[in-house]
């Protein structure tokens, strides 16, 4: 493989010598312009504002629920909004407006969704952990990314000119969660809140002590936080196994079908002008390989010098470590999440939090431990979102240049975005509070993960440890049988990880994801073709809607103004 990279990078490399002319799309009325000219100073000025307003909107998720759903489609369909609404308003007042392509679309997009997603954690160091690998992945083993290549299906969409065989078949995908997930919380909230935890709170003074506070991980709390662990784990390892394991026999499958040239020649021919046009656009405006190398070590080097003085209980030979096993965490975890659109970087964190907690010891393994896994699932998640990003480039005929350097901008404006936005949340209400409404969910239960690694199942209330077995066995069964089971039955097995979240954060929000669904699912049954153009833009409205009320509600909070009147129902 070393020496095809060698020859692509030299066969690149001359493509950049040649002179970049402008080339006729598949709709032969315009032109591909240069990659500089994609990136335009009112695309980032737009990219800033959708970016902030989904900084907002992916913090408050997170403290409160911790769910942040993908939300790429619905940025591409803002950006769209946006500049059309800008073009109209320009020409009304006489003046001349570039004209609105889908490349500087789908540069918004991506700068937009860097923007927001450094509130879930994004670093710089995975931006050029793959850039070497691009090719490969993109052209050479024509990896889907289902969600990439649903953003620029949707982008191709709005930008098409009389086309209407493009298929709309992903415009929806990733703007709302599925029904699956939805019905998923709210079986998890109903077998928690309805049934386990006033069990359980029974037995207050026999299974915990009654003198306990509310908050002790000895108490009922406690029992919440494992249990959500339990099947976290449990969902997680089973998808990581399987998603490795799949990602191995294709890779090995690939390989020894590599050397069969009349299958090349066959795929050669199948190919379509439009596909030839797409490699043709995505091989001639090539990122150089230094770039990756010298953008990766650099910033790596810098990382075990800062790391360290930041977090001091982190010894800087971990973070070398965490650095050189990245490249290749990176790449299963892409190559993965090109076969089956599942972003697997969570539970490589979570091997490293267990790993690195477990190594260091009592006194410095809770902080190590996390760390360790911000660092370790920081590289491979950006990764992994800008191998899919790159796909969206690919089918949108948009340079990797242009992508790559939105990718980058857009990391930037996150890095003054998300702080901003935390803050906001952490003046005005109670962050962290277990039973109020910004829990923080996942900060506990990656926190008291690290504390399991480091002190054992005593960590753990009494009896909590045989209810973890049984709902960490739960989560790998209703796995098993829904890979080997038939569609029928296995369309109806709960999602173990969508389950969890109630169990720690309550019922409440549960109930309006299943309105969503509900609506969606309805609206699909009265006029199908209508709602796959009109749900990611109501779900749109939605997010943003609240996400533009967050700021006065805050101011609100922060000056101590309270509501003239405040209604609670409590039971009889």
């Amino acid at each position: 493989m070393s020496m095809e990279e060698v020859n692509d990078k030299k066969e690149n490399l001359q493509r950049d010598n040649l002179e970049e002319v402008p080339r006729e799309t598949a709709e032969g009325s315009r032109t591909i312009q240069p990659w500089t000219k994609q990136i335009t100073v009112r695309g980032i000025i737009v990219s800033i504002m959708i970016g902030t307003i989904y900084s907002v909107i992916a913090m408050k998720l997170n403290l409160t629920t911790g769910l942040v759903p993908n939300l790429n489609v619905s940025a591409a369909l803002l950006a769209f909004v946006f500049i059309r609404s800008w073009t109209k308003v320009v020409q009304k007042a006489g003046f001349m407006s570039k004209p609105f392509t889908r490349q500087e679309n789908t540069m918004i997009q991506t700068c937009a969704v860097a923007c927001y997603s450094i509130a879930v954690g994004v670093c710089f160091v995975g931006l050029f952990v793959l850039i070497p690998l691009r090719k490969v992945m993109i052209v050479d083993l024509k990896l889907t990314y289902p969600s990439g290549l649903a953003t620029a299906v949707l982008i191709n969409g709005f930008h098409s000119q009389g086309d209407k065989a493009a298929n709309l078949t992903y415009v929806g995908a990733g703007m709302i969660c599925s029904h699956a997930v939805n019905l998923s919380l709210l079986f998890g909230a109903v077998l928690s809140y309805g049934i386990m935890w006033p069990l359980i709170n029974r037995l207050k003074g026999d299974w915990f002590s009654e003198d306990l506070q509310e908050s002790s991980m000895k108490s009922l709390y406690g029992y919440k936080v494992f249990v959500s662990v339990a099947l976290i784990l449990g969902d997680g390892l089973y998808n990581f196994i399987k998603i490795l394991c799949f990602t191995l026999i294709n890779i090995h499958g690939r390989l020894k079908n590599k050397n069969r040239n009349t299958a090349d020649d066959d795929d050669h021919h199948k190919k379509t002008d439009e596909d030839r046009k797409q490699n043709e656009v995505f091989l001639r405006e090539t990122i150089p390989m230094w770039i990756g190398v010298v953008g990766y070590v650099t910033l790596s080097i810098l990382s075990i010098i800062v790391i360290p003085i930041m977090f001091p209980q982190l010894k800087w030979y971990y973070v070398i470590v965490a650095y050189i096993l990245a490249p290749s965490l990176a790449f299963c975890n892409a190559y993965g999440a090109g076969l089956t659109d599942m972003n697997m970087a969570y539970n490589y964190g979570k091997v490293a939090l267990f790993t690195l907690a477990a190594l260091t010891g009592k006194e410095n393994g809770v902080v190590a431990g996390l760390a360790g896994c911000g660092l370790i699932k920081s590289v491979v998640s950006v990764a992994c979102i800008l191998m899919q990003d790159f796909k969206t480039a690919h089918y949108t005929l948009t340079s990797p240049r242009a992508m790559f350097l939105s990718q980058a901008i857009g990391t930037a404006i996150g890095c003054i975005t998300a702080p901003l936005s935390f803050f906001l949340f952490y003046k005005a209400f109670d962050v962290g509070n277990p039973y109020g409404e910004f829990k923080a969910p996942y900060a506990l239960i990656y926190r008291n993960m690290a504390i399991l690694g480091v002190q054992g199942f005593s960590a753990l209330p009494h009896h909590c440890l045989q209810l973890c077995y049984g709902f960490f066995a739960f989560a790998v069964a209703v796995n098993l049988v829904r890979d080997l089971s038939p569609h029928k039955i296995a369309k109806w097995m709960p999602l173990p990880m969508a389950m969890a979240l109630p169990f720690l954060v309550g019922a409440y929000f549960a109930i309006d994801m299943c309105i969503g669904t509900l609506v969606v699912f309805v609206w699909h049954k009265l006029n199908t073709k209508k709602a796959e153009f009109m749900v990611p833009a109501v779900a749109s409205g939605l997010i943003c809607g609240e996400g533009l009320w967050i700021l006065p509600a805050s101011i609100l909070a922060l000056a101590k103004i309270n509501p003239p009147i405040c209604m609670k129902f409590v039971p009889s």
